[in-house]
């Protein structure tokens, strides 16, 4: 499933600093940027609990925020795009 994960990370003190890194950092290993804090990722239901605790752990919760949007199997009806798209599409084929 394609999930969009969007988070403000209060980046006043340092530790704040610390903690977008490591919230931006999961995301990347899990999906690809599309805006600076807008995440695509497409999951399967295990991936995404265990993506989503670890987004969870890793924020303070009386200051950051987390947002999950899931957009199921059938994204590509449900997503629109004006404007420069991404290199590679979330379901393409990457050889290295």
């Amino acid at each position: 499933m394609l999930v969009l994960v969007t988070y403000d990370v209060n980046t006043e003190t340092a530790a704040g600093r610390k903690r977008l890194r490591k919230v931006a950092k999961l995301c990347v290993n899990h999906g690809q940027r599309v805006q600076n804090s807008v995440f695509e990722c497409l999951l399967d239901a295990a991936q995404y609990v265990t993506f989503k605790a670890a987004l969870g752990a890793a924020i303070d919760p009386e200051a950051d925020s987390l947002r999950f949007y899931q957009l199921g199997n059938h994204y590509k009806t449900r997503v629109e795009h004006l404007g420069r798209h991404p290199e590679l599409a979330q379901d393409d084929v990457l050889m290295v």
